[in-house]
């Protein structure tokens, strides 16, 4: 059985929908979240759904090997960023290399990089007129949103679209696709 660790920093609705893909899954199961933020409803999430769920703060992932050592006991196949906001350390990435992918909300090059996340990127996209935005899933590296691309999938932008119904587009996209592609990748 393959093993799914997800990071996530918020309301965790992607976490939850990788859990409930592979909840009946003869395959691969989502043993852990791995949360930056000790708020955060996908803890609640992950909760509810008796999958094991911690938090973490700077330290630990930075500074010790504390998160490290959890991911190594883990033992994951895959370890998926779903809606984690924080530079995934590059101690980690090391010790799982080509184990760490991302979704984000845009078609990457454009509208990735610091501070690009959520609404920053929906918003960017309607002052930016875009006629078209998206979804990539990629691998991480040690610079934000560089990684090599898995996959995209497009929608439209309309002229009277606000950034509310570009982040809608993009929810369904992320909730279609981002299992599907996770499940490949565990396949190969």
């Amino acid at each position: 059985m393959k093993r799914i660790v997800i990071f996530a920093s918020g309301s965790g609705s992607n976490a939850e929908n990788l859990i409930k893909f592979f909840q009946n899954s003869d395959h691969a199961r989502v043993t852990q979240i791995l949360c930056n933020n000790p708020q955060a409803k996908v803890l609640d999430r992950a909760k509810n759904l008796e999958v094991s769920a911690l938090s973490f703060n700077r330290v630990s992932l930075y500074k010790t090997d504390d998160v490290l050592n959890i991911l190594k006991a883990s033992k994951p196949d895959l370890i998926v960023l779903a809606g984690f906001l924080w530079k995934f350390p590059e101690h980690i990435l090391n010790a799982f290399p080509n184990k760490v992918i991302n979704v984000h909300p845009a078609l990457l090059p454009k509208f990735g990089g610091k501070g690009m996340y959520g609404m920053h990127v929906h918003n960017a996209v309607v002052k930016n007129k875009e006629t078209e935005t998206g979804i990539t899933i990629h691998y991480v590296n040690e610079n934000y949103d560089e990684g090599a691309t898995i996959f995209q999938d497009k929608c439209d932008v309309l002229p009277t679209d606000t950034a509310d119904d570009v982040a809608a587009k993009i929810h369904e996209l992320e909730m279609k696709h981002f299992p599907k592609v996770v499940d490949q990748l565990l396949h190969e």
